[in-house]
């Protein structure tokens, strides 16, 4: 996994609380879900990617 990739994801990740947090602050179970799944996305690439790392050692 690149630099690239791991960042990418983390600011995926990041983004998705943002939005969750967001929601919850403001009643909106719309924009509450939508970060949930976006940071669940995003720790699963997170996940997969470290999986294949490991292998490669």
């Amino acid at each position: 996994m690149g630099i690239g990739d791991k960042m990418k994801n983390a600011a995926e990740s990041a983004k998705g609380k943002v939005k969750e947090k967001t929601g919850d602050a403001t009643d909106n179970e719309d924009l509450q879900a939508e970060g949930q799944a976006e940071k669940s996305v995003a720790d699963l690439k997170q996940a997969g990617e470290k999986t294949k790392d490991a292998f490669k050692d």
